[in-house]
């Protein structure tokens, strides 16, 4: 069976920001979390996998930006998440790499990788660079 339009959207908001998702068990349903924190986008150099294998940048400076579970820092049209701001990530002071996927992690270090994706096309960081995605560069469909 396919999930319901509604359904998807529901769990895009519960996850990213934080809103209740009604109907499940009782009117109440899944609640959002008391503190809705923030998720975590990691860049890799390799793909990651469902299993959560790949390789995460490592050039200097590099650190994940975290995102708040809210509507100020994701939007929700439909079955689809993109952020809603942009995404500003540290200088690289050293090592060049070339990103090629991303990731969104439950933490700043370690945490589960809830969702993950290619790239349209890698970049390369170079020293110097500062990597960013502008609003609705990265998006998660639900389907």
């Amino acid at each position: 069976m396919a999930k319901s339009n509604t359904l998807e959207s529901g769990i895009l908001k519960l996850l990213y920001q934080n809103i209740d998702l009604a109907n499940i068990g009782d009117a109440s349903g899944l609640q959002n979390s008391a503190t809705a924190g923030s998720l975590y986008l990691a860049l890799y150099t390799t793909a990651p996998t469902d299993a959560d294998s790949g390789t995460e940048a490592t050039y200097t400076g590099y650190a994940r930006i975290g995102v708040v579970r809210s509507a100020v820092g994701w939007t929700v049209t439909n079955n689809v998440v993109s952020n809603a701001g942009i995404i500003t990530y540290p200088v690289n002071t050293g090592t060049i790499q070339t990103i090629t996927h991303v990731g969104i992690r439950t933490s700043i270090t370690g945490g589960d990788l809830l969702h993950h994706g290619q790239l349209s096309a890698p970049f390369v960081v170079n020293n110097g660079t500062v990597p960013k995605f502008q609003i609705g560069d990265i998006s998660v469909s639900e389907n």
